[in-house]
């Protein structure tokens, strides 16, 4: 199971495009706000509804987990405890986790997880990126982390995990799919 998690401030571009193609590909997403309840708002006052809660969810042995940007989304999500644990401990197992925008600088880089990786976020986060090599590329895979640089590139980011979690051919697929190729 793959689970993207949303916080009060999330950027919708980067959050829905990336459960859309996932979903499109068969991957199951659940999606798991970090409130109280499932009601998330956007950076940009898009009201969405995750599937489950923090507190309802049960996480055991993740093929992914996947962090939007956006602020105040990825501040909060860097603050919300249970998630810094899971993130912590699935990073320790190998589990594959994706942030895309400010979440690779204001999270991962955060909690101390892109020491030793190359990894790009959104302009202007880089002096966040403790311990990381910033990369030139959009999107970038190091290990078991992928980070991406922004709204811009959110179908790109969401194909890229498409790719590592199916192949490279449902990759190829749904980008055709999208009339993106």
């Amino acid at each position: 199971m793959v689970y993207l998690f949303f916080a009060d401030g999330f950027e919708e571009i980067e959050a829905l495009a990336t459960v859309d193609i996932l979903r499109r590909a068969g991957v199951e997403v659940t999606t798991v706000s970090i409130n109280s309840g499932i009601e998330v708002m956007g950076a940009h006052n898009v009201r969405v509804c995750a599937d489950t809660t923090m507190d309802d969810v049960n996480i055991s042995k993740p093929e992914m987990l996947i962090l939007p940007g956006g602020m105040p989304g990825a501040k909060n999500l860097y603050e919300c405890s249970r998630l810094a644990d899971l993130l912590r401990n699935e990073n320790a197992r190998g589990t594959k986790i994706a942030a895309i925008c400010a979440a690779p600088a204001v999270v991962l880089a955060g909690l101390g997880l892109l020491k030793g990786h190359e990894a790009i976020c959104y302009p202007g986060f880089e002096g966040l990126m403790k311990g990381a090599t910033v990369s030139e590329n959009v999107v970038v895979t190091d290990g078991n982390i992928t980070t991406a640089m922004g709204p811009g590139f959110a179908m790109e980011f969401a194909l890229e995990l498409v790719r590592i979690l199916k192949s490279d051919d449902a990759s190829e697929q749904i980008a055709k799919g999208l009339l993106l190729i």
